[in-house]
């Protein structure tokens, strides 16, 4: 792969370890001699912004710039730095920082060691799929991104809701339940999976339909082609309104005769992984998938 010539940092600075780490990754980056680049929100949060030599993320533009992107923190930052980085091809290297990053493909502990393998392009670049949703809810559509899930769901009503779904035109069915969950292969191990959906290789790609507590027995999650063009409709009028949440990052609350329209998006994200890598091994190191329980 490319040897990277600099890299922008991307972090979770609410966390300690961000700021504990940051020090040493520019040590890092110099003794490789390696330009940085840092995004405004830790230019502004550094106790001492002169203390370093370092270059700004003045947009997303800038995005173009880099050979890769550091990101560190949860995968609520994976999720935030994929959706701002969006089309631009820039490769992600997940960092993270907690107990459990699914989405992260290092830990601290190894941190390091994966970063000097980046440095001499000992690596791979895996896409991952990503959602566009198109809101219909009054005035202007809004377009929102996700790489992990789009979910439509009863908000602050204590009742279910009735939902249309169709593909392409052609109905597929009409739920009454708490919810919808449409995922992306990545997002298929996160809320589609606790809605009772199938686990998805990240290099498939396809749509994951998963009801949340749907009131019959016979509607189960679906798997849907990524050529498919999804629309969420609302047969009847629900006065408490509708929820809308993307990566549960951006929320927005839908009105009457809304509608959401949502397919595979125009691009796809650049993950950072390295030779050897086991998808599987990971699902059963991090989810304990395919293990028994004591007792």
């Amino acid at each position: 792969m490319k040897i990277p010539k600099r890299f922008g940092v991307w972090g979770n600075t609410d966390k300690h370890t961000f700021w504990k780490l940051l020090p040493d990754i520019i040590s890092w980056a110099e003794e490789r001699e390696l330009e940085v680049f840092l995004t405004t929100r830790i230019q502004n949060k550094m106790k001492d912004p002169q203390e370093f030599s370092y270059q700004v993320i003045e947009s997303a533009e800038d995005f173009h710039k880099l050979d890769f992107l550091l990101a560190l923190g949860g995968d609520g930052t994976m999720l935030s730095v994929a959706r701002a980085v969006g089309d631009r091809n820039t490769p992600i290297l997940g960092i993270h920082l907690g107990e459990l990053g699914f989405l992260a493909e290092v830990n601290v502990d190894h941190m390091f060691e994966k970063m000097n393998q980046v440095a001499l392009g000992e690596y791979i670049v895996q896409p991952r799929m990503a959602l566009k949703s198109t809101v219909y809810n009054g005035g202007k559509p809004n377009t929102l991104y996700a790489l992990n899930d789009v979910v439509i769901d009863r908000g602050k009503s204590h009742r279910m809701l009735v939902y249309k779904l169709q593909a392409n035109n052609h109905v597929i069915a009409s739920y009454k339940a708490d919810g919808l969950v449409v995922s992306t292969p990545t997002g298929s191990t996160a809320y589609s999976l606790a809605a009772g959906g199938p686990i998805v290789v990240p290099t498939v790609s396809i749509m994951v339909v998963a009801p949340i507590c749907p009131h019959s027995l016979t509607l189960r999650p679906i798997v849907i082609p990524d050529d498919q063009i999804l629309k969420i409709s609302f047969p009847i009028d629900h006065d408490d309104g509708i929820a809308l949440a993307v990566d549960g990052q951006i929320c927005e609350e839908l009105g009457h005769g809304s509608t959401v329209e949502i397919q595979a998006a125009e691009y796809t994200i650049k993950m950072i992984g390295f030779p050897g890598t086991n998808y599987f091994q990971t699902l059963r190191k991090k989810m304990g998938w395919g293990t028994r329980g004591e007792g």
